[in-house]
């Protein structure tokens, strides 16, 4: 299954002082896969978008995700966004959003699944506090959709 997220209102794009101390630290995003932190964006990119695949499978009647981007256990899956500063080679994190599997409709996750087109979320980056987007992601801050 190829789930695409689109990302945009960057943290690092605004005015101010959390927009300031974004760019000056280097703040970088990225998808998690496993541990590490790949396709970095930085805090003041015009958008940020990840494209990855994903294993899904039937499990006593319910669609299960899994591979090296999904976190969780079965019926609670999820997708990292991590947020972390960036010094030369070395990534440390600070902060993640996570994606939930079980906020996309039934049919939809079913349907890319079966092959019937890439699932995209589509979020903004900015929290509510003008800081990086953390924590369980939910509607309607996070659109589903399949293309």
């Amino acid at each position: 299954m190829f789930i695409r997220i689109e990302g945009d209102d960057l943290p690092g794009r605004r005015g101010g002082a959390e927009a300031d101390a974004l760019r000056r630290g280097n703040v970088h995003v990225g998808v998690q896969r496993k541990a590490e932190v790949v396709d970095r964006f930085p805090a003041d990119a015009t958008a940020a978008r990840w494209e990855i695949e994903v294993t899904s499978r039937e499990v006593d009647g319910l669609l299960d995700v899994g591979g090296p981007w999904v976190h969780g256990r079965p019926g609670a899956r999820f997708l990292y966004l991590s947020w972390g500063t960036v010094d030369g080679a070395a990534f440390a994190m600070f902060r993640r959003a996570k994606l939930m599997f079980g906020d996309v409709p039934t049919t939809m996750l079913r349907a890319a699944h079966d092959g019937g087109g890439v699932l995209v979320a589509r979020l903004g980056l900015t929290a509510p506090d003008g800081g990086p987007r953390c924590a369980r992601v939910r509607p309607p801050d996070i659109g589903w959709h399949l293309e």
